[in-house]
């Protein structure tokens, strides 16, 4: 991320999404040792990995490459990872299923456990069926592009942490808060690859900046 947000910061505000994505994975790139190259070709689960949504003011256009979010005016847009939302099935199945109380998947999740698996397995499509920033070649035709017009407009970019987006920050915080009270699970109408563990705010990082365009 910190290596991520040093590319963003110096890159010239008219680059294209194309030079983007080339000059990112360039900046990952350096960060490993020539010695790893080949083990992380084949390895992917190990490579530095992040998403990011940019919004380029001089092309007009918002970037979303992995699974990130945004809202443009009152249009909702996502660019989610493949498999996922399967795998975040199969987990709310394994609990739905289980013969252990609830309560012990807060405390020891045996069901995501059981998933992970198969996660590292999908992590194998990484920058081929979808695109991240791993210091590998991103195919931009899986970075999901939004063309805005000239009119003024209200943007939001937020990571895939907030269950539900909403046009505030507070309104996002408290759609998190009511989800980890009335499901910490996370296994009913939004369901996730992971819980929201005990004494803990939220199930996965998130970001979210809103701003006029």
């Amino acid at each position: 991320m910190l290596q991520i947000e040093k590319f963003i910061r110096k890159a010239p505000k008219n680059i294209t999404c194309h030079d983007f994505c080339i000059g990112v994975t360039q900046k990952i790139r350096k960060c490993y040792s020539k010695s790893l190259i080949t083990r992380l070709t084949e390895h992917p689960e190990e490579r530095l990995a992040a998403s990011a949504a940019i919004f380029s003011r001089v092309n007009r256009e918002i970037w979303m490459i992995g699974d990130c979010q945004c809202m443009v005016g009152n249009t909702y847009y996502d660019n989610p990872k493949p498999y996922e939302q399967e795998l975040a099935e199969l987990r709310a199945e394994i609990i739905n299923h289980s013969t252990e109380p609830q309560e012990h998947f807060l405390t020891e999740d045996t069901a995501r456990q059981q998933i992970i698996p198969r996660m590292i397995e999908t992590m194998k499509q990484q920058n081929v069926t979808y695109a991240v920033i791993d210091g590998f070649h991103i195919p931009e035709q899986y970075v999901r592009v939004i063309t805005l017009d000239f009119r003024p407009w209200e943007i939001i970019l937020a990571s895939d942490g907030y269950p539900f987006l909403c046009p505030t920050l507070e309104e996002s915080e408290q759609k998190l808060s009511q989800q980890r009270e009335t499901d910490p699970l996370n296994i009913g109408r939004f369901k996730a690859t992971k819980a929201f563990k005990e004494g803990f705010n939220s199930f996965d990082d998130r970001a979210y900046i809103r701003f006029k365009a």
